[in-house]
């Protein structure tokens, strides 16, 4: 017997709209992932893949930026386009986590990257006690050495490899079911690249 898909893509677009013309960066995009399953998306630069991926989470401009059309079902039916915020927040991170693709853009220059990866931990794992050791595994998971110290290390402390492997620490620090991932690998040389796929 299949099992249902965990994600569901049905018949996505997603348009952005200036004052004087608007532009459809993806067109009709279906397709379904079930558990467990890869799926990689290919395409030439400026093809939409990154549109569709920031898409599939509600990442993109609100509205009338952007605007999401389509069905983006996860496996227990709630639309990630069409569902409430507080939904919406309970699916980030608990259900489905987003690597983006350029780290230093997308880790917040104010706080150490252990708060970043902690706030996650105790947003979507209240469960686990020792967060802080936690945090510790989860970057010498990745590869970064001396986890507890650079823990209190800010982004701009931190190679763009090292940022990386922050940004892919803090996407798997609360199990997702799902890990999109827009070019996670682009920063790390090919040893690492390989250990982290």
């Amino acid at each position: 017997m299949k099992s249902s898909p965990l994600l569901d893509v049905r018949n996505l677009r997603v348009e952005f709209s200036s004052a004087s013309k608007s532009v459809v960066a993806v067109e009709d995009l279906s397709f379904s992932i079930a558990p467990a399953e890869t799926v990689a998306v290919v395409g030439e630069s400026g093809s939409g893949k990154t549109t569709a991926a920031l898409a599939l989470t509600r990442l993109t401009p609100p509205p009338p930026a952007c605007r999401l059309s389509g069905q983006v079902l996860w496996q227990d039916g709630t639309n990630l386009l069409t569902c409430s915020d507080a939904d919406l927040r309970k699916a980030r991170g608990g259900k489905l986590a987003y690597i983006f693709q350029e780290p230093s853009t997308s880790l917040n220059p104010v706080f150490s990257i252990g708060f970043q990866i902690s706030e996650a931990l105790r947003l979507h794992q209240p469960a686990i006690s020792n967060v802080d050791a936690e945090v510790a595994r989860l970057l010498g998971l990745v590869g970064i050495r001396d986890p507890e110290l650079r823990s209190r290390d800010y982004p701009h402390q931190l190679s763009g490899g090292m940022q990386q492997r922050a940004m892919i620490a803090m996407a798997l620090a609360c199990q997702p079911k799902l890990l999109v991932a827009d070019e996670p690998t682009t920063a790390l040389d090919v040893t690492i690249q390989a250990q982290i796929l």
